[in-house]
């Protein structure tokens, strides 16, 4: 089903927060389903420090899992605690059988090791989908839990009906969290895929030939209209800070002018990212209810 969001300008709007309220409707569903057999899918954040940028994810997540009927809870640890604090609480969380899901919010204060921590949550309960079993079978094309983030890139282009098979993709930016997961997910959709990132030798030749095009660098506006080709597909992940507004990696008002489909920043793929680690929870309350 469409969830489209028709503008004044050329470009045709992907509207996360529309979006992702039909995901939202189904994931109630499934937890409902779920309660009526006794089971509640249950959330841990585990936050050490107080990012400000990180509270406010926390936060997010909270009223998200509010809203559907999951047991949310965050455990808050200090920002001087050191990995045995961290790694004891994430190995208490997967021996309790209430916990679904268990998500170390990210970045972690100074000293503490982000893949020691990550590498303790069991892969069933990784519902961020940052383990090293998880990442592996996406790279093989099997089935596991799926960042939350690149999930929902591809869940916002499938339900706008746009074809990825067969065209030219090209991403901006190589993390772990978006860049090499969205890569895979594309490849595994069958389109052809180029990996472009700060060593890249004349970026604009690549992106100018994107049929899709998604921006995870976290540079205000480096995504320019001269940069887009006609009618391409714009998906603008980067949430950066400028005069206190938030905006994306893409210039929004000039590359709507040339793109098909862009998505908004704030109410883009930030949204997804919260609908989708719902869905990777309760998905992992499913597979762990057994029949009494």
């Amino acid at each position: 089903m469409m969830h489209i969001k028709e503008e004044k300008m050329t470009a045709t709007l992907l509207d996360g927060k529309i979006i992702s309220q039909d995901v939202e409707t189904h994931v109630k569903d499934r937890v409902e389903a779920l309660k009526a057999k006794g089971c509640t899918p249950g959330l841990l954040v585990i936050l050490a420090g107080e990012d400000p940028a990180s509270q406010t994810y926390v936060s997010n997540k909270e009223k998200a899992c509010e809203r559907l009927g999951i047991a949310s809870r965050t455990l808050r640890l200090p920002a001087d605690t050191t990995q045995k604090v961290l790694e004891s609480a994430v190995i208490a969380a997967n021996q309790d059988p209430a916990v679904h899901g268990i998500l170390v919010q990210l970045p972690l204060p100074k000293g503490l090791d982000e893949n020691g921590a990550l590498a303790h949550i069991l892969p069933e309960k990784d519902v961020d989908g940052f383990h090293n079993i998880n990442t592996g079978k996406i790279m093989r094309g099997e089935d596991g839990v799926v960042a939350c983030t690149p999930k929902g890139i591809l869940y916002m282009l499938k339900s706008a009906g746009i074809s990825i098979s067969g065209k030219e993709a090209v991403v901006v930016g190589r993390s772990n969290i978006v860049g090499k997961p969205i890569a895979l997910l594309l490849l595994q959709e069958n389109a052809t895929v180029t990996v472009c990132h700060s060593r890249t030798v004349n970026l604009q030749a690549h992106t100018q030939r994107a049929d899709i095009l998604v921006a995870a660098i976290g540079k205000a506006k480096f995504i320019t209209a001269d940069m887009v080709k006609y009618g391409a597909v714009v998906v603008d992940v980067g949430v950066n800070r400028v005069d206190g507004r938030i905006c994306g990696d893409v210039d929004y008002e000039a590359v709507c002018q040339k793109a098909s489909y862009i998505t908004p920043v704030p109410g883009g793929v930030g949204k997804m990212t919260i609908a989708m680690l719902m869905d990777n929870t309760v998905t992992a309350a499913e597979k762990a209810w057994k029949e009494p």
